[in-house]
């Protein structure tokens, strides 16, 4: 099942202005409907029915729409190939996190180690397969880009494979130490990737999803620089 994208947390640009030009049609939906003079001023003016205000960029001037240029000027949701790269990538990234939280429950000595490492392990794997199955699903729309790998080498906060065999071969506090050193780099690439989705893609979808990320991570970091 495609899990349905959280709604708490920072709308992305596309939700906002979709969300916002369906509320002002409903406004002025109710204004045409109520037949009443209230539209017109003293002077005897009156204002287009059915027109919509739309917000304008940053340092530009509301612009006033009929319904149908409303509908036009919503921005384009199509998934870009930044949508598609955060996904692909997030996916492998997230699947390192379970490989080191995996280790934790044998290896740890600390309860807060093995408290975080259960609440990485349990937020992450239904992010994999939320982000598998935005794959799926738009898989038809991908830009043909060449054949691109994002490999690991590309994904800010990954372990070295060196790093985890010594995770791997650490055992009681040494092992507390370096995990949550790793897993604090760790979270710190997946916020950075977030951050970029949330800036170059355009997908609804996956801007809601970068934005849990950088919520629920960010937070995470905190609670481990505390430990």
């Amino acid at each position: 099942m495609f899990r349905q994208p959280s709604t708490t947390g920072t709308r992305g640009p596309a939700a906002l202005a979709v969300a916002a030009l369906v509320a002002a049609l409903a406004l002025s939906a109710c204004d045409s409907d109520s037949g009443s003079d209230s539209s017109r001023s003293d002077s005897g003016s009156s204002t287009a029915q059915g027109s919509v205000v739309a917000p304008g960029k940053p340092g530009e001037a509301a612009k006033t729409l009929s319904p149908e240029q409303a509908a036009k000027a919503v921005p384009d949701d199509s998934p870009n190939a930044a949508d598609f790269a955060y996904a692909e990538m997030m996916v492998k990234h997230h699947a390192q996190a379970l490989t080191m939280t995996a280790l934790v429950s044998e290896r740890a000595s600390s309860q807060q180690v093995k408290g975080v490492a259960e609440r990485i392990s349990a937020a992450q794997k239904p992010e994999i397969d939320a982000m598998n199955g935005w794959l799926k699903r738009f898989s038809a729309q991908k830009p043909k880009s060449g054949g691109h790998d994002h490999g690991a080498m590309t994904m800010p906060g990954m372990a070295t494979e060196a790093q985890l065999a010594q995770l791997r071969a650490a055992k009681g506090e040494a092992f507390d130490d370096l995990f949550l050193k790793l897993m604090i780099t760790h979270h710190e690439g997946a916020v950075s990737m977030a951050a970029d989705a949330l800036s170059d893609g355009r997908n609804t979808l996956v801007q809601e999803m970068a934005n849990d990320v950088l919520s629920q991570q960010s937070a995470e970091i905190g609670r481990m620089q505390k430990m």
